[in-house]
């Protein structure tokens, strides 16, 4: 009796502990991007912060100085399923002129003591480095290229990542997120190139391209499954497709409306959505049930450029298959990019680059309230951020 009861103890103690990192964000932020007018001087250190969920407020438990990028695709971090480790990726650095460059770097970071993340491991892949995803059981792990066509494919064991090969694309295709399907058994690249969904097939370590691919939409930008992978949701920058021949937007025109899309992946179904100007992310809520959308909405542009908002849009849209129904819209701060929701999904946290902070929103299902008093504040530009769930 004994015997049981110290390992029931240690069962719950176990479970408690999984729930807790459930609780943690991986945040991704980048000091060297610099506003139009910004002088050098103003450039920070890149860094990774890890935020706690389980409170509310959610708290910043500790960072660590690593390189970071918030141009490209607001998925640049993945946290695995057990919140042990995260990868962040980084597509632009500074070169020694003190200009920024295409760049590919991976670091794999330690969360077991997320008051103290450490940096395992970094590691080079090729230029433009962006989005990135680690299949459930933490055995392998994409990262998308998108200067050259290519997804990087790494085996994870004892948060070590080694390089298994390359998929090579099609030029053109400029993958700018890539994402694991529920199963593993396959994955999805958005390719922002060619208006396209493509599908990986995934065996063991090999990862190859399909002849699968759905159209979505003019550049495509991020993408999510559904909780049991029969969905596929994704931002589309450009909007809905063009006609064959149809002219592109002129410069300086009226901002094209973004939208997202909702893909049955069985039947290759397409439902489109208008959404707003430049929808950033996707992000799902642990229980499939929501959908948080982020709006640019003009307000990284100059105030004399078409279409300037000096706010983006926050929207959460109810989701059931295919069906994409919008219930709350709030302003948000400017030039925003990730977001995630808490596990319980009364919580969302958006990363706003303009005022480097992460705001934080109470969400009931029928309404979004930013409470500006929990606002997290930080040196660099939030610019991608991920838990354990929300991929």
């Amino acid at each position: 009796m004994k015997i049981a009861a110290h390992l029931l103890a240690a069962a719950v103690l176990m479970g408690a502990s999984t729930v807790a990192h459930a609780q943690l964000a991986v945040s991704a932020n980048d000091g060297k991007q610099l506003r139009p007018g910004d002088p050098p001087s103003a450039r920070t250190a890149d860094s990774i912060s890890v935020i706690d969920l389980r409170r509310y407020p959610p708290k910043v438990l500790g960072s660590v100085a690593a390189p970071a990028s918030m141009i490209g695709a607001p998925s640049a971090v993945a946290v695995a399923r057990n919140a042990s480790f995260a990868i962040v990726t980084a597509g632009q650095r500074l070169n020694a002129a003190g200009s920024l460059e295409l760049a590919g770097v991976v670091s794999v970071v330690d969360l077991a003591q997320p008051s103290a993340p450490k940096i395992l491991q970094t590691l080079e892949v090729s230029p433009g480095a962006a989005g990135v995803t680690i299949n459930r059981a933490g055995t392998l792990a994409l990262v998308a290229s998108n200067s050259n066509d290519t997804i990087s494919v790494f085996t994870v064991a004892g948060k070590k990542l080694t390089p298994a090969g390359k998929v090579q694309l099609p030029a053109g295709y400029h993958p700018t997120d890539v994402v694991f399907a529920p199963d593993a058994k396959s994955a999805m690249v958005v390719g922002q190139g060619v208006g396209k969904l493509v599908r990986l097939d995934v065996k063991g370590s090999q990862v190859t391209v399909s002849d699968t691919a759905v159209t979505t939409g003019v550049q495509p930008y991020g993408a999510v499954y559904s909780p049991d992978g029969r969905v596929a949701y994704n931002t589309n920058l450009g909007g809905r497709p063009r006609p064959e021949g149809a002219p592109k937007p002129a410069p300086g025109g009226p901002p094209v409306v973004g939208t997202i899309t909702a893909v049955d992946l069985a039947t290759k179904a397409v439902n489109s959505i208008d959404v707003g100007v430049t929808p950033e992310h996707v992000a799902r809520s642990n229980d499939g049930k929501y959908l948080a959308v982020v709006v640019a909405n003009g307000s990284a542009a100059a105030p004399t450029a078409p279409g300037y908002h000096p706010y983006g849009l926050l929207q959460v849209y109810r989701v059931r298959g295919t069906q994409v129904t919008r219930v709350a819209e709030a302003h948000s701060g400017g030039w925003c990019q990730g977001a995630i929701f808490s596990d319980d999904g009364r919580t969302v946290l958006l990363q706003c680059a303009l005022g480097k902070d992460i705001e934080v929103y109470r969400f009931d299902g029928k309404a979004l309230t930013r409470d500006d008093a929990a606002t997290l504040k930080f040196d660099a530009r939030p610019g991608s951020i991920a838990t354990a769930g929300s991929r």
